[in-house]
This record gives C-alpha cells, sequence and structure tokens, in this order.
C-alpha cells in the first residue's frame, strides 16, 4: 500500500514480540555452547532461528522484521553477521535507562564549555607519537609537540587503519585488541525545511523496505523541531544501506528521501516541501574517523575495551574515547567519563613521578620514608599466599607489567590454603631455620624481589608449601632475594606508582604520602538495545510513535561531532602537575 496509512498494531506487536523472543533463544543458545560462541556471529543464530518461523509469516511481517533488524544493527553501528554472539550486548547491565535528553543548540555547546580557556590548536594532523621515558612527541608534519605525557583520543576506525605512527610501536596486546573490536558505520541525513509538515507531536517515525538489503535505507527518522529551534528532520542510513551510502550523490540521497516523506504524507493531503539545507554525512570516508563507533565484533569481548584503555610507556601514553569504555562504549556520555578516567590516571602517574625526583633527590634523608611506606603498603597486599604478599599497580592490568614480592621469615603463623601437615613441615625446613637463626623469636626478617605478576600468579600455583615455593623462586626463575636497599631504582617506581595509585593514608614518618578519594559506579537495569519504539509505515507509509520512557540512551554519532570544528587529529594541553598534549 502507498496510503500512508501506519502498519496494523497488532502485526507490529506481534513481529515484534517475535523478534525479541528470538533474541532470548540466542542467548540461551550462547550459554549452551559456552566458549565456541565467541566464534558465532549474531547473525548466524538469528538467521538459523528465523528459518523455523519463516514460512508461517507474510511479505509485510517479513518486512517489519526486517526494520527490527535494521535497527540492531543502528544501535550496534555494525552488520549483524559481524557481532559477536557471545558478547554482542556484553554493556547491557549498565545501561541508562529513561527518556532520550537533547541538549538545546545542540552538543557543540557542551564541548565549547568544557573547551573554555583551554588552549586548542587546530589544523594540525598528527602523524607520529614518540613516548619513552623522558616525555612524549607529537608530530604534526614539520612541527614537533612535546610534553610529559599525551592522551590519545582519535577514533578506533584511525588506530586500525594505522595513519599515526607510534615510536615504539604499541604492545602487541593492544595491536590485537584494537584488531579484534569491531568500528561500525551509522549516516545520516539532516534536512532543514520551510516549515514542520510531519506534526510536533511526533519524536520519531519509521519507513519499511520491500527490499532486505536495504533495510537501514532511511528506515528511522528524527524530528528535531521541539528542540534545535526549527523544523529540522532526521533520517538514519544503518546497516549495510549506510556502506553504500557513502558512494552515493548527496543529491541522489537527499531525492530518495524526499521521495519516501512524499509517499508517506501526500496520501493524507499534505504536502512535502523541498529542504532549505541538508547534509549527508559520510563518516566511513573521513579520514579523521573512519567509521562511527565501537562494537564487539565476532572473536572480540568486554576485555578488548580495557585493552584499549591501558596506557604504554610505563604511564607517558594514555588512551580514551568510546572505544576504550566497556561499561558505556558507543556512546557520549561513555567518551566523556573515559577521558575524565584518564585525567585521573595522569595525576596519578604525575604524582608518582614527582615522589620519585624527590627520593633520588634526597637519598638519604628520604630512605627511611620509603621504608616505612612500603611497610604501609604490604599491610594490605593485593595476594596474600604462605609467608609470600605481593603489591601491584592495579590500574595496569598487563601480565608483564612488574609487581613486588616480599617473603616473611618468622611470621607468626595465620591459617592458609596449604595443609596442616605442610606448615608442620615448612616450619621444619632447614632453609628456614638458618634464616631465623640470625633472629630471636620476636623478630621478623622481610627480603624482597620484583617480578611480572604472571610469575606471582606462576608462584601461587606451585604445591608443596614455602619451601618449595622458594625452590621455585631460585631454581625455576633464578630470582634473588634482597633487603629493601636492594631493590633499587627499578622498585622505587613500582612503590611511588602503588603509593600514588592507593593514596594510603599519610604515616607518621613521613610527609611523602598523598591522598585520593575512590567510587564505585552503580549498574543499570538489563535492557535491550532499542531505540523509542516507532509505529512503522511500509514503503511510503507513516504514523506516529507511541513514547517510550525506557528507551536506551542514543548511541554516539555525527551529533557528537560538528563540522565547523576542526579535524579530530588536534592537540590540546593541560597544566596540572606536567605539560599535557591531547591528540582528538
Amino acid at each position: 500500500m502507498f496510503d500512508g496509512k501506519p502498519v496494523d498494531p497488532d502485526m507490529d506487536m506481534k513481529v515484534e514480540t517475535a523478534f525479541n523472543q528470538l533474541l532470548d533463544k540466542a542467548s540461551r543458545l550462547r550459554q549452551l555452547m559456552g566458549g565456541v560462541s565467541v566464534d558465532v556471529s549474531l547473525g548466524a543464530a538469528l538467521e538459523t532461528f528465523w528459518q523455523v518461523y519463516g514460512d508461517a509469516v507474510n511479505a509485510e511481517e517479513m518486512n517489519l522484521f526486517n526494520w527490527h533488524l535494521a535497527n540492531l544493527e543502528y544501535a550496534n553501528a555494525g552488520l549483524i553477521s559481524n557481532l559477536s554472539l557471545a558478547f554482542w550486548d556484553q554493556d547491557d547491565p549498565y545501561d541508562m535507562g529513561g527518556d532520550h535528553c537533547f541538549l538545546p543548540g545542540g552538543n557543540g555547546r557542551l564541548v565549547q564549555a568544557l573547551a573554555e580557556n583551554v588552549p586548542i590548536l587546530y589544523e594540525k594532523i598528527v602523524n607520529t607519537i614518540r613516548y619513552g621515558s623522558d616525555g612524549v612527541q607529537v608530530i604534526a608534519g614539520s612541527q614537533v609537540f612535546e610534553g610529559d605525557m599525551a592522551l590519545c583520543t582519535v577514533p578506533l576506525g584511525v588506530l586500525k587503519s594505522g595513519s599515526i605512527k607510534f615510536i615504539p610501536e604499541l604492545p602487541q596486546r593492544k595491536l590485537d585488541g584494537i584488531k579484534r573490536l569491531g568500528f561500525g558505520l551509522l549516516n545520516k541525513v539532516a534536512m532543514l525545511f520551510p516549515h514542520v509538515f510531519w506534526g510536533t507531536d511526533l519524536d520519531t517515525f519509521g519507513h519499511l523496505s520491500d527490499d532486505s538489503t536495504r533495510r537501514g535505507e532511511f528506515f528511522l527518522f528524527y524530528s528535531y523541531a521541539t528542540v534545535a529551534g526549527g523544523p529540522l528532520l532526521i533520517a538514519l542510513v544503518a546497516g549495510e544501506a549506510a556502506h553504500k551510502f557513502e558512494s552515493m550523490p548527496p543529491t541522489d540521497a537527499v531525492t530518495r528521501v524526499i521521495q519516501i516523506l512524499k509517499g508517506i504524507y501526500e496520501p493524507q493531503g499534505i504536502s512535502v516541501p523541498e529542504p532549505i539545507q541538508t547534509v549527508c554525512t559520510r563518516w566511513g570516508s573521513d579520514p579523521f574517523s573512519l567509521g562511527s563507533y565501537s562494537n564487539v565484533a565476532v572473536g572480540a569481548s568486554g576485555d578488548d575495551y580495557d585493552i584499549l584503555a591501558e596506557s604504554v610507556g610505563d604511564g607517558r601514553l594514555f588512551f580514551a574515547g568510546e572505544a576504550t569504555n566497556r561499561r558505556y562504549p558507543a556512546t557520549m556520555h561513555g567518551a566523556f567519563l573515559s577521558g575524565l578516567r584518564e585525567a585521573a590516571n595522569m595525576a596519578h602517574y604525575a604524582n608518582a613521578r614527582a615522589l620519585r625526583i624527590k627520593i633520588n633527590r634526597n637519598p638519604s634523608k628520604n630512605a627511611h620514608s620509603c621504608a616505612s611506606l612500603l611497610a604501609d603498603l604490604f599491610r594490605e597486599p593485593d595476594l596474600e599466599f604462605g609467608s609470600f604478599s605481593v603489591i601491584f599497580c592495579r590500574r595496569n592490568a598487563d601480565p608483564k607489567s612488574t609487581a613486588i614480592l616480599r617473603v616473611t621469615f618468622n611470621e607468626p603463623r595465620k591459617k592458609s590454603h596449604d595443609s596442616a601437615k605442610s606448615d608442620q613441615q615448612h616450619s621444619n625446613k632447614l632453609l628456614f631455620q638458618q634464616l631465623q637463626s640470625h633472629f630471636n623469636q620476636q623478630q621478623q626478617l622481610h627480603v624482597y624481589t620484583l617480578l611480572s605478576r604472571q610469575q606471582v600468579l606462576d608462584l601461587r600455583e606451585v604445591r608443596g608449601g614455602d619451601e618449595m615455593r622458594l625452590n621455585y623462586l631460585c631454581e625455576k626463575l633464578g630470582v634473588k632475594l634482597v633487603g629493601r636497599k636492594g631493590l633499587g631504582p627499578t622498585a622505587d617506581s613500582v612503590i611511588a606508582l602503588i603509593k600514588a595509585e592507593r593514596g594510603i593514608r599519610k604515616p607518621a614518618s613521613t610527609s611523602l604520602a598523598l591522598k585520593s578519594g575512590t567510587s564505585k559506579l552503580k549498574a543499570g537495569t538489563l535492557k535491550r538495545k532499542l531505540v523509542r519504539k516507532a509505529k512503522i509505515m511500509r514503503h511510503g507509509n507513516g504514523s506516529a510513535p507511541s513514547a517510550n520512557s525506557n528507551s536506551v540512551n542514543d548511541k554516539v554519532s555525527d551529533e557528537t561531532k560538528t563540522t565547523s570544528q576542526a579535524p579530530s587529529n588536534t592537540l590540546g594541553s593541560g597544566q596540572n602537575h606536567s605539560d599535557v598534549l591531547k591528540t582528538e
């Protein structure tokens, strides 16, 4: 039909219910498959289930089903054939519910407020970032900008392209995460009309297509008339259609949208005027974005967001952006929160370096303070097994990162995972007796060594009690246990970082301790990745949607990027503790 009538409500509800049931079946399937589901796409699972029901639906129901698939691809900025069955919705538990909200005047007003009084250099295309123990160099053409640290916020698509060269190369762990995560595409056509002809009571309305390969082409319209200060209408292009849209001439795209709108409204006796101004996005072709926002592709998981968030170069080069936020990826608020996270991380490292400088300048004066600081840190170790305890930087999840191991001799025994028999054997070992012979029963001996976090975990798994663990340390790993002074400057750096990270209470013997706060994020309610329900019109059909106060927050797309500003590879600077360079 081309008479502009809405889809039958009963049919609409039937297909929507069936679609959600298929998603539920896909969730149960991945639970049954276990780890194998990591290598299976969501699209393959849905296609398998749909084949069971496909013969029982008519053409219009099929078009409605494809509309829901387009909506899913819009929410994830990716083809369902590329989305991970196991983890495509891994961020759902943290979803922020409630109505959609619009900032009067657009998101640019928020950016302007945050950038106030911050020096920003425009039209500087970053091509190289050098980082090392002395700081960071950001190279843009023939210009070199230097700083103590740098924050890289370029989109995942840019990192995937390799257009920015990192010297030294980023760790393989991070390169693999960049490769695994998906970076999808969503495009839009924004149209400013002489007047609102679609009615101010509409927030969204949909459009069906008979061609499943074009299901995402202008499938959903957003009305911004009530928030933008003018008769503005935006058409979304998702899925495969978003990629084809990149090569479609803008005039053809606008003509196609107007045809759809006329098919919806002219049968109702409503004339559709020509738009005054139009804008067509091309995020896939934009060299400073190369896509819209991230998704969990087949083979990836939520862990990859954490990996992308890890700093490199011993606290010199940091990473932020929506693709570094595991809980709130693909969202504007996720990108914003990642910036706050990294600002705190950079401050921690800056404070740690400042503390280390003080220690290095006055080694004899601070020797007692450092020993006291180490003792304070070991009061709450990160790991403890037998006579062994370990501290490390909790923010750095790299298995190769450095940890400090302490072995305590003649310590009052605590209950441990070792059996009572092992404890008895442990107390009779010759090695312990020799070491304890130098001390009376009221004294303790602490000896230390530096290990990687992975080595610590391997050591913890050694069976046979502390004597076997000591043997493993000396024979297998070939390490030496030393006193506090024998740890050297590397340990001083680790101690300073841990201290700055934890903000432990100031010891009575030193004034070098720092304070820091901690906070917890409360998880949101589990939700479907569906936008506000729109009543659907087939081909040229239209209707007013029903409001849904539980709709999810809109995904990051071109609303968060303003064409009036400079390309996204720009430089900024911070002023707390050090000179900071920022690439966006």
